[in-house]
């Protein structure tokens, strides 16, 4: 059964007079436990898809379902619910805030969920040693490595055990050696988490390595062929 299912999805913008179609008419099905990846030009829409999907943003018309909830009957506050209980975020930018530790930074989704220093501080800890952070965590984001960092943004989308990983270029702004640790961090940690995964990507070698791959391109969703 999907886990996330997307009909006849469309996002417009308005531009001038004139309204910016970005895509229309689209359809996804992702199965729970998949690991996926979007690939595209930049500017294709890949970004905007995700946004959507993790209910950050609404659409223009169509239908996103989460499980059997149509995201579209969701108040702005359950849709915020929605997300810090079952959506996990990785930018290409790890967007830490920098007065805090790593610890500290990976803490942050449970105390908005309203768990108590206590108890959320032993969580995060173990998220931390799980991504190779352990002995970091009272570092602040400036003490730390960009792949370090983005390991501890990964922590911290995983720390309030989503069932969903959204990924936008999460090794956008990394070397190829970075790059690489971080991508079998993900997928390591989608098996020892029990994901479904949504990652957006420009390496196509990367892309690959998931279960399926889809272009998006001319506001449709293109199965990748064989030698693209």
């Amino acid at each position: 059964m999907p886990l996330v299912r997307a009909v006849n999805l469309a996002r417009l913008y308005r531009s001038g007079p004139a309204d910016l179609t970005v895509f229309t008419g689209l359809n996804l099905e992702v199965e729970a436990g998949e690991r996926l990846a979007i690939v595209g030009e930049s500017g294709s829409g890949k970004s905007t898809l995700l946004y959507l999907l993790g209910a950050l943003d609404r659409p223009t018309s169509g239908t996103i379902y989460f499980d059997v909830r149509d995201l579209s009957q969701l108040t702005d506050s359950e849709l915020a619910e929605f997300r810090n209980r079952e959506v996990g975020f990785v930018w290409q930018i790890h967007y830490l805030l920098p007065e805090f530790t790593a610890l500290e930074n990976v803490m942050m989704p449970l105390l908005i969920r309203g768990r108590g220093h206590r108890e959320a501080e032993p969580e995060a800890a173990a998220l931390l040693a799980e991504v190779g952070l352990g002995d970091r965590a009272g570092h602040r984001s400036g003490q730390l490595s960009g792949g370090e960092q983005q390991r501890v943004a990964l922590a911290r989308a995983l720390v309030n055990r989503p069932r969903l990983l959204l990924a936008d270029e999460p090794t956008g702004n990394l070397d190829q050696r970075n790059g690489e640790m971080i991508f079998e961090l993900i997928g390591a940690l989608h098996r020892s988490h029990g994901l479904t995964s949504i990652l957006v990507t420009h390496n196509l070698a990367f892309a690959r390595q998931c279960d399926r791959v889809l272009r998006l391109e001319a506001g449709r969703l293109i199965p990748l062929a064989e030698g693209d």
